[in-house]
């Protein structure tokens, strides 16, 4: 079975990733990149984009990417670890995410995520760690 393209990736899009924007721009096994938009829907209070969305770009990049390299063993992929640090503020613009995979294991795969602004600045990071488990049935 052949990995899902990008194009089928982002048509396939369901529940929080197309709610708050997510578009992936490329996947594989190894790495994974992505970008939203910073909307108002999107902001915190302060105005300033909600770390919750950097977060959930992460898990969700670092899982997609493991998910796909794992499901023809009959595995299953799903965030068990994430921590994000926020070095610089985003009000708006286009933020860019590259997901790095820095360890497969048997039952856990480990990336390093990176978040720029539309200027290229660092604004921040995450460690991701990935389950890796057997699907039902399988």
């Amino acid at each position: 079975m052949e990995a899902p393209s990008v194009q089928q990736l982002n048509d396939g899009m369901v529940g929080f990733d197309r709610l708050y924007g997510l578009r992936v721009t490329d996947c594989s096994e190894r790495e994974a990149s992505g970008e939203i938009e910073v909307t108002d829907d999107l902001r915190q209070p302060m105005g300033l984009l909600h770390g919750g969305v950097l977060a959930s770009i992460a898990e969700s990049l670092a899982s997609m990417a493991t998910a796909i390299a794992v499901l023809q063993q009959g595995e299953l992929a799903m965030g068990l670890s994430n921590s994000t640090s926020f070095l610089r503020p985003v009000t708006s613009g286009r933020v860019r995410a590259h997901a790095r995979r820095i360890h497969r294991g048997r039952t856990t795969w480990v990336w390093d995520v990176s978040f720029t602004d539309e200027a290229g600045s660092l604004c921040a990071v995450t460690r991701m760690t990935v389950a890796v488990r057997p699907a039902r049935g399988a």
